[in-house]
């Protein structure tokens, strides 16, 4: 499955929100089930960020947002979020 979060950051407070999502993606990479993730900035509209997380299953992911690092370093951060439908199923993948 892949966890897609989605961030409207003002300018000023990017080099911040960049430090930020490296280390909630630290938190998350040392989570079981863990596959891959990437922070990607738009192109177009610089104040949109996004944190991207690939997992063997749903069920990792939901167990790695119970981890305390991702509890405390993470989840504030998701909370900021745009508030939309951030979890997706890899078809290409059984």
């Amino acid at each position: 499955m892949i966890a897609i979060a989605r961030f409207n950051v003002r300018l000023a407070d990017a080099s911040q929100f960049h430090r930020d999502l490296l280390s909630a993606h630290d938190a998350f990479s040392l989570c079981a089930g863990y596959l891959n993730g990437y922070i990607g900035q738009n192109l177009d509209e610089t104040t949109l960020w996004t944190l991207t997380t690939v997992w063997e299953n749903v069920g990792s992911y939901r167990r790695a947002l119970s981890n305390n690092q991702v509890k405390m370093v993470a989840i504030p951060l998701l909370a900021t979020a745009i508030d939309e439908p951030g979890a997706y199923e890899r078809p290409d993948t059984e």
